[in-house]
Protein backbone atom coordinates (compact mmCIF):
# COMPACT_ATOMS: atom_id res chain seq x y z
CA UNK A 1 0.00 0.00 0.00
CA UNK A 2 1.32 3.47 -0.90
CA UNK A 3 2.17 5.57 2.13
CA UNK A 4 0.03 8.70 2.56
CA UNK A 5 2.15 11.86 2.49
CA UNK A 6 1.26 14.29 5.30
CA UNK A 7 1.85 18.00 5.83
CA UNK A 8 1.21 20.99 8.08
CA UNK A 9 0.70 24.63 7.08
CA UNK A 10 1.96 27.48 9.28
CA UNK A 11 1.20 31.13 8.49
CA UNK A 12 -0.21 33.97 10.57
CA UNK A 13 -2.50 35.08 7.71
CA UNK A 14 -5.79 33.09 7.89
CA UNK A 15 -6.62 33.82 4.24
CA UNK A 16 -3.29 32.50 3.05
CA UNK A 17 -3.60 29.31 5.13
CA UNK A 18 -7.06 28.75 3.67
CA UNK A 19 -5.89 29.52 0.14
CA UNK A 20 -2.86 27.22 0.32
CA UNK A 21 -4.93 24.37 1.76
CA UNK A 22 -7.53 24.67 -1.04
CA UNK A 23 -4.90 24.91 -3.76
CA UNK A 24 -3.06 21.87 -2.41
CA UNK A 25 -6.34 19.96 -2.38
CA UNK A 26 -6.68 20.68 -6.11
CA UNK A 27 -3.11 19.89 -7.14
CA UNK A 28 -2.43 17.08 -4.65
CA UNK A 29 -5.73 15.63 -3.37
CA UNK A 30 -3.93 12.67 -1.77
CA UNK A 31 -1.91 14.95 0.50
CA UNK A 32 -3.18 14.81 4.09
CA UNK A 33 -3.03 18.22 5.83
CA UNK A 34 -2.71 17.34 9.52
CA UNK A 35 -2.73 20.86 10.98
CA UNK A 36 -3.09 24.53 10.08
CA UNK A 37 -1.15 26.73 12.50
CA UNK A 38 -1.24 30.48 13.14
CA UNK A 39 2.27 30.86 14.60
CA UNK A 40 5.63 29.16 14.92
CA UNK A 41 5.03 27.71 18.38
CA UNK A 42 1.80 26.03 17.28
CA UNK A 43 3.63 24.64 14.25
CA UNK A 44 6.53 23.32 16.37
CA UNK A 45 4.12 21.49 18.67
CA UNK A 46 2.14 20.11 15.71
CA UNK A 47 5.31 18.84 14.02
CA UNK A 48 6.55 17.21 17.23
CA UNK A 49 3.20 15.46 17.74
CA UNK A 50 2.15 14.54 14.20
CA UNK A 51 5.59 14.17 12.55
CA UNK A 52 4.44 15.28 9.08
CA UNK A 53 6.44 14.64 5.92
CA UNK A 54 6.22 18.28 4.77
CA UNK A 55 6.01 21.63 6.55
CA UNK A 56 4.87 24.73 4.66
CA UNK A 57 6.29 27.56 6.79
CA UNK A 58 5.86 31.32 6.53
CA UNK A 59 9.20 33.04 7.12
CA UNK A 60 7.62 35.78 9.24
CA UNK A 61 5.42 34.51 12.06
CA UNK A 62 4.75 35.52 15.68
CA UNK A 63 5.95 33.41 18.62
CA UNK A 64 8.65 31.76 16.47
CA UNK A 65 9.61 32.75 12.92
CA UNK A 66 9.86 30.19 10.15
CA UNK A 67 13.66 30.12 10.03
CA UNK A 68 14.03 29.53 13.76
CA UNK A 69 11.38 26.83 13.56
CA UNK A 70 13.12 25.12 10.63
CA UNK A 71 16.42 25.14 12.53
CA UNK A 72 14.80 23.51 15.54
CA UNK A 73 12.98 20.80 13.63
CA UNK A 74 16.13 20.12 11.59
CA UNK A 75 17.55 18.65 14.80
CA UNK A 76 14.74 16.08 14.97
CA UNK A 77 15.39 12.49 13.97
CA UNK A 78 12.40 12.69 11.61
CA UNK A 79 12.71 16.11 10.01
CA UNK A 80 9.96 17.16 7.56
CA UNK A 81 10.75 18.61 4.18
CA UNK A 82 10.47 22.39 4.59
CA UNK A 83 8.83 24.62 1.98
CA UNK A 84 9.12 28.29 2.84
CA UNK A 85 6.29 30.68 2.02
CA UNK A 86 7.77 34.13 1.49
CA UNK A 87 7.09 37.55 0.02
CA UNK A 88 10.69 38.00 -1.15
CA UNK A 89 11.29 39.09 -4.71
CA UNK A 90 11.50 36.23 -7.21
CA UNK A 91 14.97 37.20 -8.36
CA UNK A 92 16.30 37.20 -4.81
CA UNK A 93 14.81 33.77 -4.17
CA UNK A 94 16.50 32.39 -7.29
CA UNK A 95 19.83 32.92 -5.55
CA UNK A 96 18.88 30.10 -3.18
CA UNK A 97 17.62 27.59 -5.76
CA UNK A 98 20.86 25.61 -5.48
CA UNK A 99 19.60 24.50 -2.08
CA UNK A 100 17.13 21.62 -2.08
CA UNK A 101 14.44 23.43 -0.05
CA UNK A 102 11.63 24.79 -2.20
CA UNK A 103 9.82 28.12 -1.98
CA UNK A 104 6.37 29.58 -2.58
CA UNK A 105 6.10 33.29 -3.23
CA UNK A 106 3.33 35.49 -1.93
CA UNK A 107 0.84 36.04 -3.44
CA UNK A 108 0.43 32.35 -4.19
CA UNK A 109 0.45 31.38 -7.84
CA UNK A 110 -1.18 28.23 -9.25
CA UNK A 111 1.59 27.41 -11.73
CA UNK A 112 4.33 27.90 -9.14
CA UNK A 113 2.50 25.72 -6.63
CA UNK A 114 2.01 22.99 -9.23
CA UNK A 115 5.75 23.06 -9.95
CA UNK A 116 6.48 22.86 -6.22
CA UNK A 117 4.15 19.86 -5.80
CA UNK A 118 5.84 18.02 -8.67
CA UNK A 119 9.26 18.72 -7.18
CA UNK A 120 8.19 17.38 -3.77
CA UNK A 121 6.67 14.25 -5.31
CA UNK A 122 9.87 13.58 -7.23
CA UNK A 123 11.84 14.08 -4.05
CA UNK A 124 9.88 11.42 -2.18
CA UNK A 125 10.25 9.07 -5.11
CA UNK A 126 13.93 9.54 -5.89
CA UNK A 127 15.86 10.81 -2.88
CA UNK A 128 16.11 11.02 0.88
CA UNK A 129 15.03 14.08 2.83
CA UNK A 130 18.44 14.32 4.51
CA UNK A 131 20.00 15.23 1.18
CA UNK A 132 17.52 18.08 0.91
CA UNK A 133 18.45 19.69 4.23
CA UNK A 134 22.22 19.25 3.96
CA UNK A 135 22.77 22.89 3.05
CA UNK A 136 20.10 24.38 5.31
CA UNK A 137 22.46 26.46 7.47
CA UNK A 138 23.96 28.16 4.41
CA UNK A 139 20.44 28.92 3.24
CA UNK A 140 19.52 30.47 6.58
CA UNK A 141 22.54 32.77 6.53
CA UNK A 142 21.63 34.03 3.05
CA UNK A 143 17.92 34.48 3.68
CA UNK A 144 18.51 36.20 7.03
CA UNK A 145 20.84 38.75 5.43
CA UNK A 146 18.19 39.39 2.77
CA UNK A 147 15.51 39.65 5.47
CA UNK A 148 17.55 42.30 7.31
CA UNK A 149 18.03 44.42 4.19
CA UNK A 150 14.40 44.13 3.12
CA UNK A 151 13.04 44.83 6.58
CA UNK A 152 15.05 48.04 7.02
CA UNK A 153 13.72 49.70 3.92
CA UNK A 154 10.00 49.19 4.52
CA UNK A 155 8.04 52.31 5.35
CA UNK A 156 6.30 52.51 8.72
CA UNK A 157 4.96 56.01 8.17
CA UNK A 158 4.01 57.91 5.02
CA UNK A 159 4.48 61.67 4.98
CA UNK A 160 1.51 63.44 3.41
CA UNK A 161 0.37 67.00 2.94
CA UNK A 162 -3.16 68.40 3.09
CA UNK A 163 -3.33 72.11 2.46
CA UNK A 164 -0.59 73.74 4.54
CA UNK A 165 -0.48 70.90 7.05
CA UNK A 166 1.96 67.98 7.03
CA UNK A 167 0.84 64.70 8.57
CA UNK A 168 2.47 61.33 9.16
CA UNK A 169 0.13 58.42 8.39
CA UNK A 170 1.02 55.06 9.93
CA UNK A 171 0.95 52.24 7.38
CA UNK A 172 -1.52 50.27 9.50
CA UNK A 173 -4.05 53.11 9.04
CA UNK A 174 -3.76 53.11 5.25
CA UNK A 175 -6.57 51.42 3.32
CA UNK A 176 -5.19 51.68 -0.20
CA UNK A 177 -3.26 53.81 -2.69
CA UNK A 178 -4.64 54.78 -6.09
CA UNK A 179 -2.65 56.33 -8.94
CA UNK A 180 -4.48 59.25 -10.53
CA UNK A 181 -2.80 61.32 -13.27
CA UNK A 182 0.46 62.68 -11.84
CA UNK A 183 -0.42 62.00 -8.21
CA UNK A 184 -1.14 59.08 -5.89
CA UNK A 185 -4.19 59.25 -3.64
CA UNK A 186 -3.69 57.75 -0.17
CA UNK A 187 -6.91 56.58 1.48
CA UNK A 188 -6.75 56.53 5.27
CA UNK A 189 -9.37 54.83 7.41
CA UNK A 190 -11.67 57.05 9.44
CA UNK A 191 -14.79 56.45 11.53
CA UNK A 192 -17.09 56.99 8.57
CA UNK A 193 -15.63 58.14 5.25
CA UNK A 194 -11.98 57.72 4.27
CA UNK A 195 -9.55 60.62 4.55
CA UNK A 196 -7.79 61.21 1.23
CA UNK A 197 -4.29 62.67 0.82
CA UNK A 198 -2.22 63.30 -2.29
CA UNK A 199 1.34 62.08 -2.80
CA UNK A 200 3.86 62.78 -5.52
CA UNK A 201 5.79 59.96 -7.17
CA UNK A 202 5.15 56.71 -9.00
CA UNK A 203 3.19 53.71 -7.77
CA UNK A 204 6.10 51.42 -8.64
CA UNK A 205 8.53 53.40 -6.49
CA UNK A 206 6.04 53.46 -3.62
CA UNK A 207 5.41 49.71 -3.84
CA UNK A 208 9.15 48.99 -3.47
CA UNK A 209 9.10 50.79 -0.10
CA UNK A 210 6.07 48.96 1.33
CA UNK A 211 6.06 45.66 3.21
CA UNK A 212 4.99 43.00 0.66
CA UNK A 213 3.34 41.01 3.44
CA UNK A 214 0.98 43.92 4.06
CA UNK A 215 0.55 45.67 0.71
CA UNK A 216 -0.34 44.03 -2.62
CA UNK A 217 -0.71 45.63 -6.02
CA UNK A 218 -4.04 44.35 -7.33
CA UNK A 219 -4.30 46.60 -10.36
CA UNK A 220 -1.83 48.70 -12.31
CA UNK A 221 -3.23 51.76 -10.51
CA UNK A 222 -4.08 50.30 -7.07
CA UNK A 223 -2.13 49.02 -4.05
CA UNK A 224 -4.19 47.72 -1.13
CA UNK A 225 -3.46 47.08 2.52
CA UNK A 226 -4.36 43.38 2.85
CA UNK A 227 -5.45 43.89 6.45
CA UNK A 228 -8.00 46.51 5.36
CA UNK A 229 -9.91 44.18 3.02
CA UNK A 230 -13.44 43.71 4.36
CA UNK A 231 -14.92 41.56 1.62
CA UNK A 232 -13.90 39.84 -1.62
CA UNK A 233 -16.65 39.22 -4.16
CA UNK A 234 -17.40 38.80 -7.86
CA UNK A 235 -19.42 41.15 -10.01
CA UNK A 236 -21.99 39.99 -12.59
CA UNK A 237 -19.23 39.44 -15.18
CA UNK A 238 -17.14 37.27 -12.87
CA UNK A 239 -14.49 39.91 -12.14
CA UNK A 240 -13.16 40.02 -8.60
CA UNK A 241 -13.81 43.10 -6.48
CA UNK A 242 -12.44 44.15 -3.08
CA UNK A 243 -14.51 46.09 -0.55
CA UNK A 244 -12.43 48.45 1.62
CA UNK A 245 -14.04 51.18 3.72
CA UNK A 246 -17.08 51.32 1.44
CA UNK A 247 -14.92 51.59 -1.68
CA UNK A 248 -15.27 48.99 -4.44
CA UNK A 249 -11.89 48.21 -6.04
CA UNK A 250 -11.43 46.11 -9.16
CA UNK A 251 -8.80 43.38 -9.22
CA UNK A 252 -7.13 43.06 -12.62
CA UNK A 253 -7.28 39.71 -14.39
CA UNK A 254 -3.51 39.33 -14.04
CA UNK A 255 -3.79 39.56 -10.23
CA UNK A 256 -6.85 37.38 -9.66
CA UNK A 257 -4.89 34.27 -8.62
CA UNK A 258 -4.40 35.84 -5.16
CA UNK A 259 -8.08 35.87 -4.43
CA UNK A 260 -9.46 33.08 -6.62
CA UNK A 261 -9.57 30.53 -3.79
CA UNK A 262 -10.76 32.95 -1.08
CA UNK A 263 -14.22 33.62 -2.55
Amino acid sequence: MTKTITAIIADDEPLLRYQLKKMLADFWPELDILASCANGKEAFDAIAEAQPDIAFLDIRMPEMDGMTLARRINQHTKCPLVVFVTAYDEYAVRAFEANAIDYLLKPLNEKRLEKCVLKIKQHFTNSSKRENVADINAFFEKIESLHAVEHKRYLKWVRVQKGDDIELVHCSDIQFFKAEDKYISLYKKNKTLSDVFLLRGSLRELLSQLDPDEFWQVHRSIIVNVNAIEKIKRDCTGKIQLIIGGHVLQVSRAMQDKFLYNI
